[in-house]
């Protein structure tokens, strides 16, 4: 299961003994560290094998392996650090356009009978003027807030 070898610079060693003996670092960057110390295979270091460093770390041997992929594949930094998202994990109903007829709707006046505007009369109101097809009353709040217009 060694598909890849962790073969580490004296200044990359260094910088991760430094980095698992710091008083303040997350435990995944932490157990990142380690793996790669324990798998070195730089003259002179014995790794250790896959099995055994997770064993050791309590982790599991697939992520041992997949630390150990992005080190060879991406660099010292792409194995200690998370991945940062490109994109969103879901795209927003709620766009430029979209959010200013909410905003305008709030402030205009509220339906007979009603003293105020409530989240749930918003969102029922734009899916009548068409303007989602639609859209939940959390949507409205959190759109509200993000913009700090209070409906009182």
């Amino acid at each position: 299961m060694n598909r890849y070898r962790v073969t580490l610079a004296d200044e990359e060693r260094a910088e991760l003994a430094v980095l698992t003996r710091k008083d303040r670092i997350g435990a995944r960057k932490f157990a990142h560290a380690r793996v790669l110390l324990l798998c070195d295979s730089s003259p002179g270091q014995s790794p250790w094998p896959t099995a055994r460093v997770a064993e050791a770390l309590g982790v599991s041997a697939r992520a041992v392996e997949h630390v150990k992929r992005r080190f060879v594949e991406d660099g010292l930094e792409a194995a200690l650090d998370r991945k940062v998202r490109e994109t969103p994990p879901r795209a927003s109903i709620v766009d430029g356009a979209k959010e200013a007829r909410l905003i305008a709707l709030a402030c205009s006046a509220p339906p007979a009978g009603r003293k105020r505007w409530t989240v749930r009369l918003l969102a029922e109101q734009l899916v009548a003027l068409e303007v989602f097809d639609a859209i939940s009353p959390a949507t409205v709040h959190r759109t509200l807030k993000k913009t700090n217009l209070s409906l009182t």
